[in-house]
C-alpha cells in the first residue's frame, strides 16, 4: 500500500507532462471530504490516504505518495440535484434566493451562475419548486463551496491582499 500525506491543489503547477504520468482515481464527495481512507487507483495501486483533518479534496487535485508516486484525483459522477431558475417565469435572482434558504440550513451547495446543485433531499426538492425553480435529479460531479473560513479554497482562495478600503 502506498501511503498518501500530502495533497497539492489543482495539480500544485506541475507541468502537464508530469500529471500525464500520474494515475487516476475516482472519488466521489462523500469520500473526497475525508482525511482518512483506503482506494485502489486506475494502475491498481492501493493506496491509503492519510491528509490532516479537515483537508477536502477537490477534482484535480493531486495525491502524492510516500514513495514520490502521484495520482490525481477526478471528482465522480453522483446524483446531485441540479436547480435553476426558470426562464420564463423567473430570473437569475431567484438563484440567490434559494441559495440563501439553502445556506441557513447548513446544506453543501455547488454555485455556479446558472445553477445551483445539492445532494438529493426531497424536502429541499420540494420547497424549492415551490420558489418555482426547476429542480433535476442528474448524476454529475459535485463540487460544493469551502466555508468563508475554510484554509482551502474552492476556486475562490483569497490572494494575500485586504479588500478593507
Amino acid at each position: 500500500m502506498i501511503q498518501i500525506s500530502k495533497c497539492l491543489p489543482q495539480g500544485g503547477g506541475l507541468a502537464k507532462a508530469m500529471l500525464a504520468r500520474a494515475g487516476e482515481v475516482v472519488l466521489d464527495w462523500d469520500v473526497r471530504q475525508k482525511s482518512r481512507f483506503e482506494t485502489t487507483d486506475s494502475m491498481g495501486r492501493t493506496l491509503g490516504v492519510f491528509l490532516p483533518r479537515g483537508t477536502v479534496i477537490r477534482g484535480g487535485d493531486l495525491l502524492v505518495g510516500a514513495d514520490g508516486s502521484m495520482t490525481r484525483v477526478v471528482a465522480a459522477p453522483q446524483s446531485v440535484l441540479k436547480i435553476k431558475y426558470c426562464s420564463e417565469h423567473g430570473t437569475p435572482y431567484d438563484l440567490i434566493r434559494a441559495a440563501y434558504h439553502l445556506g441557513n440550513r447548513h446544506v453543501p451547495i455547488e454555485l455556479k451562475p446558472e445553477h445551483l446543485k445539492i445532494e438529493p433531499d426531497h424536502v429541499l426538492a420540494e420547497m424549492l419548486r415551490a420558489m418555482h425553480l426547476s429542480v433535476n435529479a442528474v448524476d454529475e460531479p459535485f463540487e460544493p463551496e469551502s466555508g468563508a473560513y475554510s484554509s482551502g479554497g474552492h476556486e475562490h482562495a483569497h490572494h494575500g491582499h485586504d479588500h478593507a478600503h
